[in-house]
């Protein structure tokens, strides 16, 4: 089993940065393929960002691309994701996800566990 806990979320006006991370259990946390996606209120989550196991691999949904980051760190079990340049569309619960594989998946269906959840809120 694999737990996963979000943080660093919070109330930032846009144009302003947040860093999320993602701490993992498991003493494979290393062989995972990660993945953030996030869900705004009356929509579906959606895919945001992922990265491999090595982390040589990244993948991004185009509304990010240039302002988010992802990376990982291994020896800490742990995934973050550099958010800057915020807009008001980027407010969502933004949920981590781990997979078995490897992979740095781009569907909900390629993921195995999912953490709780961390706000993010973007003001105007």
């Amino acid at each position: 089993q694999v737990q996963l806990v979000e943080s660093g979320g919070g109330l930032v006006q846009a144009g302003g940065s947040l860093r999320l991370s993602c701490a993992a259990s498991g003493r494979t946390f290393s062989s995972y393929g990660m993945g953030w996606f996030r869900q705004a209120p009356g929509k579906e989550r959606e895919f945001v960002a992922a990265i491999s196991w090595s982390g040589d691999m990244t993948y991004y949904i185009d509304s990010v691309k240039g302002r988010f980051t992802i990376s990982r760190d291994n020896a800490k079990k742990t995934v973050f994701l550099q958010m800057n340049s915020l807009k008001p569309e980027d407010t969502a619960v933004y949920y981590c996800a781990a997979n078995m594989r490897g992979l740095g998946s781009t569907s909900r269906q390629g993921y195995d566990y999912w953490g709780q959840g961390t706000q993010v809120t973007v003001s105007s």
